[in-house]
């Protein structure tokens, strides 16, 4: 989501941005000429210059005589808050030609720290998801979901490993629950991949990865808790306002 409060042309980088992100805007695509884009972006030709410049600093594009391509392989993914505006918007919580593999749904006990940000009662139990994702033979990321156990009841997909279900789970529970996410956090940290995590992302035990968490909220508490991992080949950005 945009801010209005940012300057024109960090607010037509943004929509480009989500283009590419959700491959909209597929890699090694020509963009159109810079006066045809501005005209359908609603700025001066000078504005979607500096768009352009910033899009090409953050390695999302690449100018040439022939003209600017969205780059190839570009090593940047979609960060939490880039995932549940795509879930908002489209649905799905996966870009365009990304694929999701859920290896286990089940209810279970969670571990302490989990019942503590449900704010559950001892014995009480919680929905948990393991899953990653990729892009062709990339591997994106391997995360772990968790959600309070009655969301299951009237989202029986949650207890699913089925392919088809599983990129719009997001919506489906604030639409079946009738709760809409208002607010999140991500904490993240770098560290050494354990032998579980690397087998997933197809690296070698020890290899470096950024590791992070995230809380997804409203006014009645906790909607999704995540857990999740990426390879150290990708890059994740945030924008933010100050004041």
């Amino acid at each position: 989501m945009t801010d209005p409060a940012q300057p024109t042309y960090m607010r037509v980088a943004e929509r480009i941005r989500r283009r590419i992100l959700d491959g909209e805007l597929a890699e090694g695509a020509k963009l159109p000429p810079v006066r045809e884009l501005a005209k359908a972006e609603g700025v001066a030709v000078a504005t979607l210059g500096r768009s352009l410049d910033q899009l090409q600093v953050e390695g999302y594009i690449s100018t040439s005589r022939r003209g600017t391509f969205v780059a190839n392989a570009p090593a940047v993914t979609a960060s939490g808050h880039d995932r549940v505006v795509r879930v908002q918007r489209t649905g799905s919580v996966l870009g365009e030609g990304e694929t999701m593999i859920v290896t286990s749904a089940e209810l279970i006990r969670p571990p302490l720290y989990v019942a503590e940000i449900f704010g559950l009662n001892e014995g009480d139990q919680v929905v948990r998801r393991q899953w990653h994702t990729g892009r062709g033979s990339q591997r994106l990321m391997l995360a772990v979901t968790w959600y309070p156990s009655h969301f299951a009841a009237v989202v029986p997909e949650l207890l699913s490993t089925s392919r088809s279900s599983s990129p719009g789970l997001l919506a489906k529970v604030q639409k079946a629950t009738g709760r809409t996410v208002t607010a999140g956090r991500d904490d993240m940290h770098a560290r050494d991949a354990d032998a579980r995590e690397a087998g997933f992302l197809g690296l070698r035990v020890g290899s470096p990865i950024l590791a992070g968490a995230h809380r997804l909220w409203d006014d009645q508490g906790v909607i999704e808790y995540g857990e999740w991992c990426l390879p150290y080949r990708l890059v994740i950005g945030y924008e933010y306002s100050i004041g």
